[in-house]
């Protein structure tokens, strides 16, 4: 047969339907061999998507970027999120350190499978079985709240941050560089190892600027709070206790039985008789203290005979609500009131003189602190004592230094407050090495705290004053408010700031995200 016949002939027979069965053959197998290629390709893309979403979980993309928590409109991520939840949890157990075993308060354990006990239900004001990591939360809430609507009240009022806030910042952040490379690994994993798998170093950085700027905020805005001389008045007035101060001698007898040891050296807690007759002894020997005192014997000579009693001369006393206390501080009480109190198992033999408001000035000073450098012995080692002299002669060397580079500038407080930012090593560098409000009762080292209260200093005296710290560079700011006066502002100033930072978070629009919520704590 022709090839043009053949062709005209299967022309025909597809026309009526018939199929070459070869045909048919080939064409199923290509069709099979078609549907098998795209199943194949379906399935390497669904692998490749379950591979990219694994490295994308491991890599903690979207536990990091999973929307937490709303605040205003505002949206965390969860990393943010754990920047302030690791922020308030570390800040409680530093608070608290002494008390956390009484808390009930497992730091090696999930704070979401943790209970709050009896104890610190009281201490923390929250309901006992209640979840410390509900506690932990709410305070995260509330120092995010106040932290943004504090930057945005900081905004509308134009404020402007000082440069010490720049400062502090690019100082912690290359410090967390420092400790993670001393540490053998990236800052990522540092942060990681330390604030949970979320972290980052831009996160961390973030957040970190946003807690400095807000706090430089709430300082300026404390520090713009002022009030007159009626107001201060009248917040004495209501309080008188809280702000005068009690000089007053006394002589404590120890009222308490010794205990002993038995044969095998075990102690031996002494009986209630035992007790019980200590403190008869202790009783008779305050009173017999007392009647030598008001013979015409020194409180101090009248106690120097007896091993249990000690004698204590205490010029600027402040209140507090107890036996002492109340008895110092009763308004009926005389000049040269003397009495026998019991507190405890000890008897107070006490001798009153007067009550007072401190009306001398608080001052303010700048500083510049040069600490001596680490040494290479140890405190057991021969040569140690001279090494640490040298060391200390050292810092002190340096400070003159920088005080005399001061003085051949501009030798202005402006220029100090610029080279204590750039030379402290103290972290009063970032507000210019400022310390305010310095007073006789200010908790300041001996040779600080004399050097700044010499009542013949004035404004821009300086010098170099050494101390258990290292030494440092002194500059005089000026005199302010009297000490009381001083005491109550501070009282008033703390009241409305508080009620200032209420405000930032009351009535603010707050919703958690259960997703996002998994990633933090």
């Amino acid at each position: 047969m022709s090839a043009s016949r053949e062709k005209k002939l299967r022309q025909d027979q597809t026309a009526s339907g018939y199929v070459d069965p070869k045909a048919e053959k080939e064409l199923e197998k290509k069709k099979a061999e078609k549907r098998s290629n795209l199943l194949y390709s379906i399935i390497g893309v669904l692998f490749l998507v379950a591979v990219v979403v694994c490295l994308i979980w491991r890599s903690n993309i979207i536990s990091r970027t999973a929307t937490a928590v709303t605040i205003d409109g505002e949206k965390y991520t969860a990393a943010e999120v754990n920047f302030y939840y690791q922020s308030v949890y570390r800040s409680f157990l530093q608070n608290n350190s002494y008390f956390i075993s009484y808390l009930g308060l497992d730091t090696n354990s999930s704070l979401k499978s943790q209970t709050v006990n009896a104890t610190a239900a009281s201490m923390l004001g929250v309901e006992e079985g209640s979840s410390w990591y509900d506690y932990m939360m709410d305070n995260t809430i509330k120092q995010m709240t106040m932290i943004q609507n504090g930057l945005k009240a900081a905004k509308e009022a134009g404020y402007e941050y000082p440069a010490g806030v720049e400062a502090q910042y690019k100082d912690s952040m290359q410090s967390l560089k420092d400790t993670a490379v001393g540490s053998g690994t990236t800052v990522n994993k540092y942060l990681q190892q330390n604030l949970g798998s979320t972290m980052t170093e831009k996160v961390y950085g973030q957040e970190l600027l946003r807690t400095l700027q807000y706090q430089s905020y709430a300082s300026a805005y404390s520090d713009s709070l002022t009030y007159t001389d009626a107001e201060i008045q009248d917040a004495y007035n209501a309080d008188p206790k809280t702000y005068d101060r009690v000089s007053w001698e006394y002589v404590v007898v120890s009222g308490a039985a010794e205990s002993t040891t038995d044969a095998d050296g075990n102690t031996v807690q002494p009986t209630d008789e035992e007790s019980a007759a200590a403190k008869e002894a202790a009783k008779a020997s305050a009173d017999k203290i007392l009647a030598a005192y008001k013979s015409g014997t020194s409180l101090e000579t009248a106690a120097g005979s007896d091993e249990k009693a000690t004698y204590y001369d205490t010029r600027d006393a402040s209140y507090n609500d107890g036996v002492i206390g109340n008895w110092l501080y009763d308004d009926a009480r005389q000049s040269g009131d003397t009495d026998v109190l019991e507190v405890s198992d000890n008897y107070y033999v006490a001798v009153f003189h007067k009550r007072y408001l401190e009306d001398s000035d608080t001052v303010s000073v700048r500083h510049i602190l040069v600490t001596p450098e680490a040494g290479t012995k140890t405190s057991d080692d021969e040569g140690y004592d001279e090494e640490q002299e040298q060391l200390k002669a050292a810092a002190r060397s340096k400070a003159e230094e920088i005080l005399a580079e001061w003085k051949a500038g501009e030798a202005t407080e402006d220029s100090f407050i610029q080279l204590a930012m750039e030379k402290s090593d103290d972290g009063s560098k970032y507000t210019g090495g400022l310390i305010s409000d310095i007073s006789v009762d200010s908790s300041l080292v001996d040779s600080f705290k004399d050097w700044a209260l010499d009542s013949s200093r004035k404004a821009g005296d300086t010098d170099v004053v050494d101390s258990t710290y290292g030494s440092h560079v002194m500059y005089f700011v000026g005199t302010g408010l009297p000490v009381w006066k001083a005491s109550v502002v501070s009282t008033l100033r703390s009241d409305d700031v508080n009620q200032w930072t209420n405000s930032l978070v009351e009535n603010a629009d707050v919703s958690q995200s259960d997703f996002g919520m998994k990633f933090v704590g």
